[in-house]
C-alpha cells in the first residue's frame, strides 16, 4: 500500500549555541533518526513520556520546526526545502490540531473571521465561497452558523475542539496531526470528540497522526502505535498486538503504569525507576539502559537498531528475544488489556 506520508531518518536538534570564552551549550536531540509511514485512512498513534519528542515530531512534519537531517515525503514528494508558495500548498495537505484548542484561537477575533482567514491565506478570495465552505464544515463538526459571531471564551472545551477541527478541515487536508486532542475533557465529551474524529476520517478520507499519552484512547482509536523514548521510536506495531504482547521493556513499563480500577489486573512488570537522561547529553549505547531492569553490558555500549521482529513489527532492543513472554500472545492478558480501556 502506498504511504500518504513517509518520514525517513528524521532528526531534530533544538537550541545549542557557541559562547565566547565559555563552554558551548550542546543542542537537545529532540528527535533521533525516526522512520515512520502513514497509510491512507490510517490512524497512527505516537505515545511516550513527556519530553520524548512526540510534539516536536508533529511540528517538524508540519513544517513549523526545521529538521537537522532526514526527509519528509508527502505522497512520494519531498516537502523539505520548498519555495514559500510551494511550501504553503504542501502544508495545506497536512494540518495540525493543537493540544490547547482555546489558546490556538485568537481571542480578539470572532470564530467566523478565524475560520475564513485560513481560506483567505490560501487564495479563496470570493466572500460567498468562504461563507459557504465555513458553514458546511461547521455542520460537519456538529456546530451551526450561530457560532460565527461568537468568541473563543464563549464556548465550552468540547465546542472549542470542534472549532479547532473545523479551522483545519476547511482547507480540505489529507493528513491531520492531532496533539492530545482529548486532554482536559471529561469522559462524556471525550467520547463525543473521539466519535467525531472517526466520523470525519470516514467522510473526508483523512489519515491521522495521533499524539497522546492516554493509552486507553490510543488503543481504542489507533490502527498502529509508535512508542517513543528520548526522541527515538523503540517499538512500532499494530495497536492490538502492542497492547497484547509488548516487546520492548519500556513499552511494558509504560503499559504497567497505565491507570487501572482493578489492581489485580495490572501487569506484573516493575514500575519505571529514575529519570531519563538529558537529551542534550545522551549516554553511549541504549538511552533506556540506565532505567531498564534487563540491561546487559552490551546495552550500555551499543545503540540498538530498530529491527523487525518475527511477526513483522519493529523493536529497538538488544535483549527483546531474551525477555520472558516475548513470543507468548497473552503476555499481557485480555483482562489487563480491558482494564486499560
Amino acid at each position: 500500500m502506498t504511504s500518504m506520508l513517509e518520514v525517513r531518518d528524521l532528526s531534530v536538534h533544538l537550541g545549542g549555541r557557541r559562547r565566547w570564552l565559555r563552554r558551548s551549550v550542546p543542542p537537545v536531540r529532540a528527535v533521533r533518526e525516526v522512520n515512520l509511514d502513514l497509510r491512507p485512512g490510517e490512524i497512527l498513534g505516537v505515545v511516550g513520556e513527556s519530553g520524548c519528542g512526540k510534539t516536536t515530531l508533529g511540528r517538524t512534519i508540519l513544517g513549523l520546526q526545521r529538521e537537522a537531517a532526514g526527509e519528509i515525503r508527502l505522497e512520494g514528494r519531498s516537502v523539505g526545502g520548498l519555495a514559500p508558495r510551494e511550501a504553503r500548498q504542501a502544508r495545506a495537505a497536512i494540518q495540525y490540531v493543537h493540544q490547547d484548542a482555546g489558546a490556538a484561537l485568537d481571542p480578539w477575533w470572532s470564530l467566523g473571521r478565524t475560520l475564513e482567514e485560513a481560506l483567505l491565506i490560501h487564495g479563496v478570495t470570493a466572500a460567498a465561497e468562504r461563507r459557504e465552505r465555513v458553514d458546511a464544515i461547521l455542520a460537519a463538526v456538529g456546530l451551526d452558523a450561530t457560532v460565527r459571531p461568537r468568541y473563543p471564551h464563549e464556548l465550552s472545551g468540547g465546542q472549542l475542539r470542534r472549532v479547532a477541527l473545523a479551522r483545519i478541515l476547511v482547507l480540505r487536508p489529507k493528513i491531520v496531526i492531532l496533539d492530545e486532542p482529548t486532554s482536559g475533557l471529561d469522559m462524556s465529551v471525550q467520547a463525543a470528540v473521539l466519535n467525531l474524529l472517526l466520523d470525519l476520517r470516514r467522510r473526508f478520507g483523512l489519515s491521522y497522526l495521533f499524539i497522546s499519552h492516554d493509552l486507553s484512547v490510543v488503543r481504542r482509536l489507533c490502527d498502529r502505535v509508535a512508542v517513543m523514548y528520548l526522541g527515538r521510536v523503540v517499538e512500532l506495531a499494530p495497536a492490538e498486538t502492542l497492547f497484547a504482547a509488548p516487546l520492548h521493556p519500556y513499552t511494558r513499563t509504560l503499559l504497567a503504569a497505565a491507570p487501572s480500577l482493578d489492581p489485580s489486573t495490572r501487569p506484573a512488570t516493575a514500575a519505571l525507576q529514575g529519570e531519563p537522561p538529558s537529551a542534550a547529553r545522551l549516554p553511549p549505547g541504549c538511552a533506556f539502559a540506565a532505567r531498564c531492569p534487563h540491561a546487559a553490558p552490551r546495552c550500555r555500549s551499543e545503540d540498538p537498531p530498530l529491527e523487525h521482529a518475527d511477526d513483522g513489527r519493529q523493536v529497538a532492543c538488544h535483549r527483546w528475544r531474551d525477555l520472558p513472554g516475548h513470543s507468548v500472545p497473552g503476555a499481557v492478558s485480555t483482562a489487563q488489556l480491558a482494564a486499560h480501556s
